[in-house]
């Protein structure tokens, strides 16, 4: 990479000597006469490094270093000064020089300062950088990630969550469904609230009535007590109804009425109870399929699909993998006590490889099972599960084809039909992550042939 550096002083002579000594080493140079035109200069390009002297015409150095520092303290100044002048140098550290160059200058002393004034602004960025992402990777608690992808849904969050608006969430197993749900409800006016989860599927057809709306002693055989259902149990907060494409058919009307009428009465009451919570629903199949199909009620999808935020796969998030993996590391690390620091280069780069069928799910127990395997200080291949050290498949998307010469919409028809790909076939997650309705969608896919083959 090109150095490219500032000279300030008013000496011609000795201006175009370090430019004819540096450029043969990388080192671009360019020129400014007096302070004024440097600083001019420094605020409208990119530079290294300044390297200036102290005694110009019109603002002195050591105002011009104070100037520099203030307005961009990652930026390193180096000073011209003579050997013997012990008072100056001393000044010029105290107003934030980086280092010195004694003069007459010698030219290899002179490369060598700059390259390491160089390497230090480099790695200050990249520090800046990095806590950049971190703190953009942590925007909410339960997420992490900085890919385009996941801002995507954090604008989401950020504009819904306030709300008390019904949210749908779609996304494959292991995308953080429940994550996004319990970062929506963090967001809320009702974060002081319950946040009641349940799984739709993992609960029994003939309990399920029961689970939500409650019931009242001897309602049925095993009831000797009352119960609270959920909805009335997560009043003044939010429920999270994971799974919904598994609520029972014959369930699902009586859940559309409650929600509509915020009142639910528990199985043998004759009293209704009234109930004030917000919805976030989940799954992760076509609900609109199923609704086609009549698997699923056009009203109750209709009620629950106010706002709709598709999650991407991990494989579309490709940037957020190492992110992710480090998230973890540090949390197991702290969980099993040991001191590791994060992955070698060679596990990481198995690790962007492999496709990661199951998602943020896989990744965190992958990362589990290699903390406590590794003996540290960094994970090696040899710690990682076998399936994603033996891995040969592509590595995930990275979001970038080599498709620049092929017609729009060639382009066009192979990101739609990747990203179809990329929700397992979900038009309406698909459709959300596109930012198209499903028509637009459904008329695309028939051009293409999709729809036909199917």
């Amino acid at each position: 990479m090109e150095i490219r550096i500032l000279v300030v002083d008013d000496d011609p002579e000795l201006c175009e000597l370090v430019r004819f000594g540096l450029t043969p080493q990388g080192i671009a140079v360019e020129v400014a006469m007096t302070g004024d035109e440097a600083f001019t200069r420094v605020a409208q390009q990119e530079f290294h490094a300044v390297v200036t002297d102290l005694a110009m015409p019109g603002m002195h150095g050591f105002e011009l270093i104070d100037r520099i520092v203030s307005n961009w303290p990652d930026l390193p100044v180096l000073v011209l000064t003579g050997g013997s002048d012990f008072a100056t140098a001393v000044g010029a550290m105290r107003a934030g020089a980086y280092d010195m160059v004694t003069k007459p200058v010698d030219l290899a002393d002179l490369a060598l300062a700059v390259k390491r004034a160089a390497e230090r602004r480099n790695l200050r960025a990249e520090v800046t950088r990095l806590r950049r992402v971190v703190a953009e990777a942590r925007r909410f608690e339960h997420l992490v990630g900085a890919s385009a992808a996941m801002q995507q849904v954090y604008d989401v969050i950020e504009q819904v969550g306030p709300t008390d608006a019904t949210v749908l969430i779609t996304g494959q197993s292991g995308t953080g469904k429940e994550m996004v749900a319990r970062s929506l409800h963090q967001q809320s006016k009702r974060r002081a609230g319950p946040f009641i989860a349940v799984d739709c599927g993992a609960i029994p057809e003939t309990l399920i009535e029961s689970e939500l709306f409650g019931h009242s002693r001897g309602a049925f055989t095993d009831a000797k007590t009352s119960r609270q259902g959920l909805l009335s149990q997560a009043d003044g907060g939010t429920l999270f109804l994971d799974e919904i494409a598994d609520l029972p058919l014959a369930v699902q009307p009586k859940l559309l009425r409650v929600l509509q009428e915020r009142r639910v009465r528990p199985i043998g009451s004759d009293a209704e109870v009234s109930f004030d919570v917000r919805l976030v629903a989940a799954t992760n199949r076509d609900l609109d399929a199923m609704v086609q199909n009549r698997e699923f009620r056009e009203d109750l999808f209709y009620r629950i699909n106010v706002i709709h935020l598709a999650l991407p796969p991990l494989r579309v998030r490709a940037g957020d993998i190492l992110l992710l993996a480090q998230h973890f590391v540090d949390h197991f690390s702290r969980m099993f006590d040991k001191p590791l620091r994060g992955l070698s280069p060679e596990a990481a780069a198995r690790m962007l490889r492999y496709a990661w069928p199951g998602n943020v799910r896989e990744l965190r127990n992958a990362m589990e099972r290699a903390v406590a395997m590794a003996p540290g200080p960094y994970l090696a291949v040899e710690d990682l599960p076998e399936r994603v050290r033996d891995y040969r498949g592509a590595p995930p998307m990275s979001g970038r084809d080599p498709i620049v010469d092929l017609p729009l919409e060639e382009i066009e028809r192979r990101h739609i039909l990747r990203v179809l790909e990329a929700h397992d076939g979900n038009k309406l997650a698909a459709s959300g992550s596109l930012g198209i309705d499903r028509k637009t969608l459904y008329r695309k896919l028939l051009r293409y042939g999709v729809e036909r083959e199917s």
